[in-house]
């Protein structure tokens, strides 16, 4: 919440608006007096790295009744505020709509009383209400994550890979309640992260008997050698006549029936807490700047919107739209059309669903053939996993995926060790279902070419991408770029933290990417940095030289801590040293400088949840696709594949998982950089510039525009 804060607050003021706070949420707007305080630049520094929000927040009993907005719009007209941008969750959206719907009527009421003149009732005719989702269940309709969650993960994750560590020493089974209780995506997302045996969520009951299939899973793995079950619970978890299920419900059951050494973590406000991801602070920063511009082009005709996030995409939704989706999911929860509420949370959610429900259908044939209607399908096709280039983590996550979905389609899969080198020394060996056991939080690779000339290539082929650099054309994420961005974010706040007692000093940091500057500039906008060298936006001694003074400048105010990034292939002359030596000898008496070379350690560490889950996902879909793409060119039991859509990039464009022609990809690469032509991300470095203090024009043609949600949903015949 604080990235979206310090970003309404730093945006606005670029565009010459007064902002101001209010805090403890809509008490604070119904009690007027100090909580509405006027923003400055300085005071949304230091804010980014804290959880929480900075202004506070309440339940508030007095916004409800109609004579407490009232009190309300009172405060609001008395300071001229006629823009109202709420961070929170639906009921809290909800209450804002109310709020400007009676706004005319309010005001009214406020001349009729004397409380204001007729002349403030016209200059505040009309409120503008924009809303941004926080909150950490990810249980509002409309947008594919809502800020905190990713955090929440974050969280959950951190704490399922240090019990699991103790359960794998013990033979344990482990049972993880999460928060959720009307939505299940944090369960969700917790089992395909961490490869859970079984997971409840509100919106899908298991099916009847599922007391019996639960502890025949749970005996199968650990028949086949598994130390560890792992069984994730949201919180509001029921059967299908609405009973509840809780982690003490299985563990009794579990232990009655299996007799396995059993235990129960409820999780709680943990999840709440803590430093705010890379993700969050990126997709709180991008909120608020759409939120601001969302304001100021709204009409009195344009309806109350919600910024949302679909895909890689910012969109705008008419607020009381997703209100009324997300009621949807509700009733058709209570009325047990589970299909139904499964779609309507939208398809990030639904994507989910179908990947967990995929690799239970594998564990269900192949681990527990008694629970199975069907025979295993053989298909007698090999299919070769082979990892390329330098490991990143999230890697083995989709090994693990596209192996055993591989397997139900009946594939005999292969892990090919070492690369290239490992294919052409035949360092290749069949890899089973337990082979990948255990493999998605594992960081790194465990798998430590001309088709038209050699026939035995002329093979479907996918590639994934996976690397830190986040440089593959034809896809706007690669997986390991978001554990990498976390690694340099955390050590960011470390380092600026390291400052607190030391006045005036500036750090610069060398980050990874080769000639892709996505790292420094993501990094820069999660860690509030005040520059970011990089090679695709080019820069000579002139910028250098402003953004010393820019520092010069900021060490005169309240803010006496700099952040500069660099690129490590940015630019051949200036280098790291160069660019340190320059900002030590001109910040001479008025800043010292420090700086870190952050090296290999941005490739290692756990997975991040997005990692985690993202390359589940990719390495599923891939294999789904090669499963179609052999029917097409198998002929007379040979495989002969040579057009161009035989060969693709799964990669995540926008708001989908699209596969491309690697030859059509070759127009959009700068083959001597190894990166995109274009990308994605570089519009958002102009934010960043911003958010840092630059008098900088903002390029808002291609802001996002109102779209509808109502389309989306489902029948409800």
């Amino acid at each position: 919440m604080n990235a979206a804060v310090r970003a309404t607050v730093r945006v606005g003021i670029y565009t010459g608006a007064k902002v101001y706070f209010v805090h403890e949420g809509y008490q604070g707007l119904v009690d007027g007096g100090d909580n509405i305080k006027l923003a400055t630049w300085e005071s949304v520094s230091m804010m980014l790295q804290l959880g929480g929000t900075v202004i506070g927040s309440a339940r508030c009993m007095d916004f409800r009744a109609r004579e407490g907005r009232m009190k309300a719009a009172l405060n609001l007209v008395k300071l001229g505020i006629t823009n109202l941008c709420v961070i929170g969750g639906d009921g809290s959206l909800t209450g804002a709509n109310q709020f400007r719907k009676e706004w005319a009527s309010l005001l009214v009421d406020l001349v009729k009383a004397g409380k204001i003149t007729d002349d403030e009732a016209r200059k505040s005719s009309h409120l503008n209400i924009v809303g941004m989702v926080g909150s950490i269940d990810n249980d509002f309709c409309g947008t594919d994550m809502t800020i905190g969650t990713d955090s929440a993960l974050h969280r959950i994750i951190e704490v399922v890979d240090a019990i699991t560590t103790t359960a794998q020493s013990h033979q344990r089974t482990f049972i993880l309640e999460v928060m959720g209780r009307h939505c299940g995506y944090l369960a969700l997302v917790t089992a395909l992260a961490c490869g859970a045996d079984w997971v409840f969520i509100p919106e899908m009951p298991p099916d009847e008997g599922w007391e019996g299939h639960l502890c025949r899973r749970l005996a199968d793995q650990r028949a086949r050698g598994s130390r560890l079950n792992v069984i994730i619970v949201a919180e509001g978890a029921m059967d299908r006549d609405g009973n509840p299920i809780s982690s003490e419900d299985i563990k009794k059951l579990v232990e009655k029936n299996l007799g396995f050494d059993t235990r129960t973590t409820v999780l709680g406000h943990v999840q709440r807490g803590g430093t705010p991801s890379a993700f969050d602070r990126i997709l709180g920063s991008r909120m608020g700047v759409e939120a601001v511009m969302a304001l100021l082009e709204a009409t009195p005709e344009t309806p109350a919107c919600v910024v949302s996030l679909s895909g890689n995409q910012a969109v705008r939704l008419p607020l009381m739209e997703c209100v009324q989706v997300t009621k949807d999911v509700t009733t058709a929860m209570a009325e047990k059309r589970w299909e139904d509420a499964i779609k309507l949370r939208g398809k990030s959610f639904e994507n989910n669903w179908n990947t967990y429900k995929m690799l239970k259908c594998v564990t269900i044939l192949f681990l527990s053939p008694l629970l199975s209607t069907s025979p295993p399908l053989q298909s007698n096709i090999n299919v070769a996993i082979v990892n390329i280039g330098a490991p990143c983590a999230g890697m083995n996550a989709a090994v693990r995926s596209a192996v055993r979905i591989g397997i139900i389609q009946g594939h005999n899969m292969l892990a090919v060790h070492d690369g290239f080198e490992g294919l052409a020394q035949g360092k290749i060996e069949p890899i089973t279902w337990t082979g990948v056991s255990g493999w998605t939080g594992k960081g790194g690779s465990e798998l430590g070419t001309k088709r038209d000339k050699y026939e035995e290539l002329c093979i479907p082929m996918v590639v994934i991408p996976a690397t830190v650099s986040n440089n593959v054309p034809g896809s706007d994420f690669s997986i390991g770029a978001d554990t990498a961005l976390n690694t340099i974010t955390s050590t960011c706040d470390r380092i600026k933290q390291s400052a607190a007692g030391t006045k005036r000093r500036v750090f610069i940091i060398e980050t990874a990417g080769g000639y892709c500057g996505y790292l420094a500039t993501m990094a820069g906008l999660a860690a509030g940095a005040d520059a970011a060298y990089i090679y695709e936006d080019k820069f000579g001694i002139r910028d250098l030289e402003m953004n010393v003074e820019h520092l010069v400048q900021k060490m005169k105010t309240d803010v006496k801590r700099g952040l500069i990034l660099r690129n490590e292939n940015c630019n051949a002359n200036y280098t790291t040293d160069f660019i340190f030596a320059l900002y030590s000898e001109e910040g001479k008496g008025i800043f010292d400088c420090r700086k870190n070379v952050l090296g290999h350690m941005q490739q290692g560490g756990t997975p991040t949840p997005f990692d985690r889950n993202f390359g589940t996902k990719m390495g599923s879909k891939a294999v789904l696709w090669i499963t179609e793409k052999l029917k097409e060119v198998y002929r007379h039991g040979r495989i002969f594949a040579n057009t161009p859509d035989s060969a693709c990039v799964l990669g995540m464009k926008k708001r989908a998982l699209t596969f491309q022609p690697l030859a059509e990809l070759k127009e959009q690469t700068d083959f001597v950089h190894r990166i995109p032509k274009t990308s994605w991300w570089l519009k958002l470095r102009p934010i960043m510039k911003i958010l840092a203090k630059y008098n900088i024009s903002l390029d808002t043609s291609e802001h996002a525009h109102m779209e509808h949600v109502i389309k989306k949903r489902v029948s409800m015949h």
